[in-house]
C-alpha cells in the first residue's frame, strides 16, 4: 500500500485575509519553509493564507503514518549552527517534545560494516591487515601521484583518500543518490561534502576526543555530531504543531488545494487561483511566498512567460525518493539510526531503524526498518506495484544479513515525487533566467525553501531563506536571500573572520553539477524535459 500522508482532512479554516495593515500574503506549500513563513508572520500581526497541495504538512520533513507506524522521510536530525532556527525550532515545541537522540550510523560495504564516522581500530578490523596496508599506500601514493582530474567527485574524493578508500565508502552510496557515475559528478560537491573530513581529520578526532579531551561543538562538522534533537513523533509533530499555532493566530491553511495561477498585473502579482475538488478560487496577494517547485511557479504565471524563460523553466528536474518501511520484532533491529549502504549488488541506497530514532515511531515489541530507494519518477523501481516493492525490499535485508525474510510482518510504501532538485550543469544559468524574469515582472514573489529555490539546502537553510524573506516584506530589511547557503559550509561550520569580512552570509552547501548527458536520452529525467 503506498502511503504519502496522513489521513485525509478537509481544508482547514482560519480568519485569515488581511491584516490591520491591510497586507494580504500568500504561501505556497506549508513545508518547513513555507509554515516557517507563516509563524513569522503572524508574530508580526500578518495573517497570510497558505495552500497546500497535499493532505498532510511538512513537505519532505512529514512523518508520514500507516496503521499506527510513524515513517520519517529521510531521517532529519535537528541541529544546525543558525542560531535563529533552532530559537525557533525551540519555541514551536518544548523541552518535553524532544528526545536527545545518540547518533550511530555505519556504512554497509562487502558483507561488513564500519562506523560512521570513522573509527581507525573498527576500519581496520573490517579492512585486514592487508587491505588497510593497501589503502594507507594508496593514499600515499595520491600525495605523490594525485588524479589527473580533480573536477569530479571521483577526482577529489582520492586525492583526499586514495583510490582504495574512495571505492570503499564513497563510489558506490553517491552513485545511488544521484543516479549517475561518480565520475560524473563535481569536485564541488565533495568539497562541500567532506569539507575538514580528510583522512587524517578522521582518524585524529576520535583519538583526539578520547584522550586529549571533549571536542569542541563549536567547530564539529556536522557529519561528526555524535547527539542531536529530535521530536519524539517524528520531524512532522515540528510542522503539525506549527501548522496549529499559526491557524491559532489567524492564518488560514487550505489543504488539499493547489495554486494553479498566479495572475499579474503592471510589474507584480496581483493574486492566486487556487483549486480544491475542482472548485478553483481566486486570492488576492500583495505578496506571495513559494516553496513550490521554481519551474512550476513560472510554468504557472498568468499571463504565461516568454518562450526562453519557458524553456528554462522545462530544463530543471528533480530526484524522487521512496522508502520501503519493513515491520520486524524488535529484536531484529539494530541499534544505529541508519545505514549507509554502499554494497552495490543491492539497489537500497540507507536503512533507517525509525525505533532508534524514537520508541513514539513504533509499537511495543516491534520495530519499523526504512529501505530507502532514490529513484527518478517513471523509472522502473517508482512504477513498481507496492507488493513487489515490499518483497524487493525483504529480499536486499535478508541479502544484507540484517533480517531473515520470515521475520518481516508487514510493510508499507511511501513515495516522494521531487524530493531533491536534480543540478545538471545548465541549472544555474536555468534558475537565473527565472529568477531575472521575477525580479523585473513579479518582485513581490519570493520563492523560498530548497525546491521553491532549486537550491541544495537542508531544512535549516530553507527555514533560514523564509524568515528573511518574512524579514524583507514585513519589517523593509534587503536581504538577499539568493546568498544564503552559497559559501562552502556544508557542515554548518560558523563563519570565518574572512567570510564576515567578504560580507558572504552564507550557512550551508552548494549542489552536486550533473551532466545532462550523463542520464542518456530516454531517461525520465530528459523525457520530462522534452515534454
Amino acid at each position: 500500500m503506498t502511503d504519502t500522508t496522513a489521513p485525509t482532512s478537509e481544508p482547514r479554516q482560519g480568519s485569515g485575509g488581511a491584516d490591520d495593515d491591510g497586507l494580504d500574503v500568500v504561501i505556497i506549500g506549508a513545508g518547513p519553509a513555507g509554515l516557517t513563513a507563516a509563524y513569522e508572520l503572524t508574530r508580526r500581526g500578518v495573517t497570510p493564507h497558505i495552500v497546500e497541495g497535499d493532505n498532510v504538512v511538512g513537505g519532505i520533513s512529514r512523518t508520514a503514518t500507516r496503521d499506527g507506524w510513524r515513517f520519517d522521510i529521510g531521517g532529519h536530525r535537528f541541529f544546525t549552527k543558525v542560531a535563529a532556527v533552532e530559537a525557533l525550532w525551540h519555541e514551536i515545541l518544548g523541552p518535553e517534545d524532544f528526545l536527545r537522540r545518540p547518533r550511530m550510523s555505519r556504512i554497509y560495504y562487502r558483507g561488513r560494516f564500519y562506523d560512521y564516522p570513522i573509527r581507525p581500530l573498527n576500519a581496520l578490523r573490517n579492512l585486514g591487515l592487508i587491505e588497510a596496508i593497501r589503502c594507507v599506500l594508496s593514499y600515499l601514493w595520491v600525495r605523490v601521484r594525485p588524479p589527473k582530474d580533480q573536477s569530479t567527485l571521483e577526482g577529489y574524493i582520492a586525492a583526499n583518500y586514495g583510490w582504495r578508500l574512495y571505492d570503499h565508502f564513497f563510489k558506490t552510496y553517491n552513485e545511488k543518490v544521484w543516479g549517475v557515475p561518480a565520475s560524473e559528478l563535481s569536485a564541488d560537491f565533495g568539497a562541500q561534502r567532506i569539507k575538514g573530513m580528510s583522512l587524517w581529520a578522521a582518524v585524529w578526532e576520535p583519538i583526539r576526543s578520547r584522550f586529549v579531551g571533549k571536542r569542541d561543538r563549536t567547530r564539529q562538522v556536522t557529519s561528526l555530531i555524535e547527539e542531536f534533537d529530535y521530536p519524539k513523533y517524528g520531524p512532522g509533530m515540528m510542522w503539525e504543531r506549527c501548522a496549529e499555532l499559526v491557524t491559532d493566530a489567524g492564518a488560514e491553511l487550505s489543504m488539499r488545494t493547489r495554486a494553479v495561477r498566479v495572475r499579474h498585473d503592471g510589474g507584480r502579482a496581483v493574486s492566486v487561483t487556487v483549486e480544491h475538488d475542482g472548485t478553483e478560487r481566486e486570492l488576492p496577494a500583495d505578496h506571495v511566498i513559494s516553496t513550490m517547485p521554481l519551474p512550476r511557479l513560472v510554468q504557472r504565471m498568468d499571463p504565461p512567460v516568454p518562450d526562453h524563460v519557458a524553456t528554462a523553466a522545462a530544463a530543471l528536474g528533480f530526484r524522487d525518493f521512496l522508502t520501503v518501511a519493513l515491520v520486524v520484532p524488535e529484536a531484529d533491529g539494530f541499534p544505529d539510526n541508519w545505514i549507509y549502504v554502499h554494497s552495490p549488488d543491492v539497489l537500497v541506497g540507507r536503512i533507517q531503524n525509525f525505533g532508534s530514532w524514537s520508541p513514539y515511531l513504533v509499537k511495543d515489541g516491534r520495530t519499523c526498518l526504512g529501505l530507502e530507494y532514490f529513484v527518478f519518477e517513471g523509472d522502473d523501481v517508482w512504477t513498481m506495484a507496492d507488493a513487489d516493492l515490499v518483497a524487493m525490499a525483504t529480499r536486499e535485508l535478508a541479502a544484507l544479513g540484517l533480517v531473515r525474510p520470515e521475520r518481516v510482518e508487514s510493510g508499507y510504501v511511501v513515495r516522494m515525487p521531487k524530493a531533491y532538485p536534480v543540478y545538471d550543469e545548465a541549472y544555474r544559468d536555468n534558475v537565473a533566467v527565472l529568477r531575472e524574469w521575477i525580479d523585473e515582472h513579479t518582485p513581490n514573489v519570493h520563492p523560498v525553501g530548497r525546491n521553491g529555490m532549486h537550491k541544495y539546502n537542508n531544512q535549516d537553510h530553507s527555514m533560514y531563506t523564509a524568515m528573511l524573506t518574512v524579514e524583507n516584506i514585513a519589517d523593509g530589511t534587503t536581504h538577499d536571500i539568493w546568498a544564503v547557503n552559497v559559501e562552502d559550509e556544508y557542515h554548518e561550520e560558523s563563519a570565518t573572520s574572512e567570510d564576515a569580512r567578504s560580507g558572504e552570509r552564507g550557512t550551508g552547501r552548494d549542489a552536486p553539477v550533473i551532466p545532462r548527458a550523463a542520464f542518456g536520452p530516454d531517461h525520465p529525467l530528459n523525457r520530462a524535459s522534452e515534454s
